[in-house]
């Protein structure tokens, strides 16, 4: 299998985006771009990437602005922007049509540019995430669980076991004092005001491509927004992980790849 390509895109407002383009043995059946949630990185998608690229599909990942190795403090963080991104990075790797796979943040991304972009999109798959809003206190809880860090870790291992997942650990940077968190606080904050203001009801409605929708039986979706999702596209595929909460792809990555391989061939039969 050929090594990953990793490389750097500058968008048009200035925003540094680091990529990763994963390339299959053969011609690829499907091409993938995945998009991680709110604090997050691209490696988050490591073992299932490596699931992905098994069956024979490109793999493309990235981190947002505002995350990982791509610019820490952009000059905007509205979801525009971060659609934007998502955009410029499929024209500037020719992927399109392409299937979206975004968890959280990145899942909201991938609807919005579904709806914007539909010629874009081959798929849609959608992990913990969906048109839900408003959510007034949401930047306070983001800003309350931030703080929430006991940082400096002393240890990467202290930092995975308050993270819950090794992954989270990656991006740390290491200091004289310890670990720190690599992002910029305000940024991540800034990053969901519009969230906290604004539903996204009739973006949701205008999507055409078949979806899916994965929940972790743990998860942080409310309670009515699957069905209410159902009731505008009834054609929405729904799967619920087992023993998953919000990070379904670290917390099951066998089983959410179970679902995607399902979705992709019930699409190929179809």
């Amino acid at each position: 299998m050929p090594p990953p390509t990793s490389a750097t895109l500058t968008t048009a407002d200035g925003t540094c985006l680091a990529y990763t383009d994963h390339h299959p043995a053969a011609d690829p059946e499907i091409t993938f771009l995945l998009l991680h949630g709110l604090a997050g990185h691209q490696g988050e998608w490591d073992t299932l990437t490596a699931r992905l690229l098994s069956d024979g599909h490109r793999v493309v990942t990235y981190d947002a602005r505002g995350h990982g190795a791509s610019t820490r403090t952009p000059p905007a963080t509205t979801r525009a922007a971060h659609v934007e991104d998502a955009v410029t990075l499929i024209e500037h790797l020719d992927l399109a049509p392409v299937t979206l796979l975004g968890q959280s943040l990145g899942g909201h991304t991938a609807m919005l540019l579904t709806a914007s972009h539909p010629h874009l999109v081959h798929s849609l798959i959608l992990v913990e995430a969906g048109p839900a809003g408003p959510a007034p206190d949401l930047p306070t809880r983001i800003a309350t669980w931030l703080d929430s860090w006991p940082t400096p870790f002393t240890s990467l291992r202290e930092a995975a076991a308050f993270l819950g997942h090794e992954a989270w650990t990656r991006t740390l940077e290491r200091k004289h004092d310890g670990w720190h968190p690599a992002f910029d606080r305000t940024t991540i904050i800034d990053t969901v005001a519009e969230l906290a203001t604004t539903a996204y009801w009739s973006e949701w409605s205008r999507i055409t491509r078949p979806t899916l929708l994965v929940q972790g039986e743990h998860g942080t979706m409310r309670p009515d927004e699957p069905a209410r999702m159902l009731a505008h596209r009834p054609g929405t595929k729904v799967v619920r992980i087992p023993d998953a909460c919000h990070d379904v792809h670290l917390d099951q990555p066998a089983r959410l790849h179970e679902a995607i391989r399902t979705f992709v061939l019930d699409l190929d039969l179809a």
